[in-house]
């Protein structure tokens, strides 16, 4: 079942059920309200009947008596299948009139005497009542008095008609109303799915119009929107790093491959000739390797979080085991640690975070090596690498004094294989920024560079501190 449907439904069903109880409850108030008026009326009958037909029976002559009787039945005689009797105190019927004859029976006469007053009803329509009537001097009096409610049976028979027919004509008018309501509802959905019908891979530009409004259809459009701006950053960033990856893995291969169709081409050659092929070769495969690990690595990092096993880190260990791998890459580089505490606290707290040790390790070795690769052998001001708890934070910040990066250059470090122009001539693939980046995203911090051409570059890595 569409939706558009189902919403006609429940609307439909909601007012059908609420017209229902209402007319239900107006049936049954009136109802009761005129059972209740009937009830009354049969009462005060009777007590008119008791007062008339006693105050004729004190007439003086028998003939003066019966056209008072006479008088009586034509007075009584005004609402439907209506019956009287009156009884004395020992039960005997002294006055009676009705053509349906219908006997009292002793219990209510009984119940009569004891209560004052009593009504039976018989079927929905019909009711019969008893009055204890007292006459000075004279005793008391039992009137029944019995007759049919036909002016309420024909006033309901006819209020149940027009509410018969007032809610079928008020079910057409929801169902042709909710249809059109639930058309008009979901006209800006039907909108959005004609619009994401037309949305492919090839064309992740186009945009969903979010309306005017802010209702839920709005603000999908709009989550949908960024969706599709994620989306198209992640295709044009693979689609760039496809392109890149090809291109710096072609390099290494085609250095091999040429060197060793040189060396096929001459039948013979001097060992001296193969060494040198075979380091170049070499030189080229290494190259190579070192390039796919840094792809692999991106890919590692670019994993789900919750993917990633995390344990409780210090960051000042992993720092110290970063620069002995540096100071065993590069011998005659000089980098100065600088550790700063929090006061009154010892480094295992301070300095702890959760993170993955192998990869932030490759975040801070990539940093120290771009330091290192970019500092000439002969200057003598070193690289200093801070590490410090700055309120709840652990930050590392790595400081050189290279050639550093004008603006532009600076604001593409993140993109992978991206080489700024200052440091073309220094061997690189460019992806240790961009893995860095990678990682501290993993780990729910940042990375940071600040850089002036011709006066260095500073790096910060901020990590949230563990609790």
């Amino acid at each position: 079942m569409t939706i558009r449907a189902r919403l006609t439904v429940q609307f439909a069903a909601i007012l059908v059920v609420t017209l229902l109880l209402f007319a239900a409850v107006i049936y049954f108030f009136t109802y009761q309200s005129r059972h209740e008026a009937f009830t009354e009326s049969l009462f005060s009958r009777a007590r008119v009947v008791a007062h008339v037909y006693l105050d004729g029976t004190r007439r003086g002559d028998e003939s003066s008596r019966a056209s008072y009787r006479r008088y009586l039945r034509q007075f009584y005689r005004t609402l439907p299948a209506e019956e009287v009797h009156v009884f004395d105190a020992r039960d005997r019927v002294v006055f009676r009139e009705g053509r349906e004859g219908r006997a009292v029976s002793e219990a209510l006469l009984q119940q009569v005497r004891q209560t004052g007053r009593e009504v039976r009803f018989e079927g929905r329509f019909r009711q019969t009542v008893g009055l204890l009537y007292q006459e000075p001097g004279r005793g008391d009096f039992v009137v029944v008095a019995s007759s049919v409610d036909d002016d309420s049976r024909e006033k309901l028979d006819n209020l149940l008609a027009v509410m018969t027919f007032g809610l079928l004509g008020s079910f057409v008018v929801v169902g042709i109303g909710g249809l059109i309501f639930a058309g008009q509802a979901l006209k800006p959905m039907k909108r959005i799915i004609r619009e994401v019908d037309s949305i492919t891979a090839s064309d992740l530009h186009q945009r969903l119009s979010q309306g005017e409004g802010r209702d839920e259809v709005s603000l999908l459009a709009q989550r949908f929107n960024s969706l599709l701006d994620r989306l198209e950053t992640a295709f044009v960033g693979q689609r760039t790093f496809v392109r890149d990856a090809s291109h710096e893995l072609r390099t290494p291969l085609t250095a091999i491959i040429g060197q060793l169709e040189v060396a096929l081409l001459q039948q013979e050659r001097t060992p001296e000739e193969y060494q040198r092929v075979l380091r170049a070769t070499l030189d080229a495969a290494r190259l190579l390797k070192d390039l796919t690990n840094g792809l692999l690595q991106i890919a590692r990092a670019s994993d789900d979080p919750s993917q990633v096993p995390r344990t409780r880190l210090r960051l000042d260990e992993l720092l110290l085991m970063a620069h002995e791998e540096l100071h065993r890459r590069h011998p005659t580089r000089r980098i100065d640690l600088d550790f700063r505490e929090a006061p009154g606290a010892a480094s295992s707290v301070t300095f702890a975070v959760l993170g993955n040790e192998a990869l932030v390790l490759v975040a801070f070795l990539n940093i120290l090596e771009n330091a290192c690769k970019f500092t000439t052998a002969n200057q003598q001001v070193p690289i200093v690498a801070t590490l410090a708890a700055v309120r709840g934070r652990v930050q590392l910040r790595v400081v050189d004094q290279g050639p550093g990066m004008s603006e532009a250059d600076r604001q593409q470090v993140f993109v992978p294989f991206f080489r700024a122009e200052a440091v073309r001539t220094v061997p690189g693939h460019g992806i240790g920024l961009p893995l860095t980046a990678k990682i501290m995203e993993l780990h729910a911090g940042r990375v940071e560079v600040a850089s002036t051409l011709g006066q260095g570059t500073r790096v910060l890595l901020d990590f949230p501190a563990a609790g």
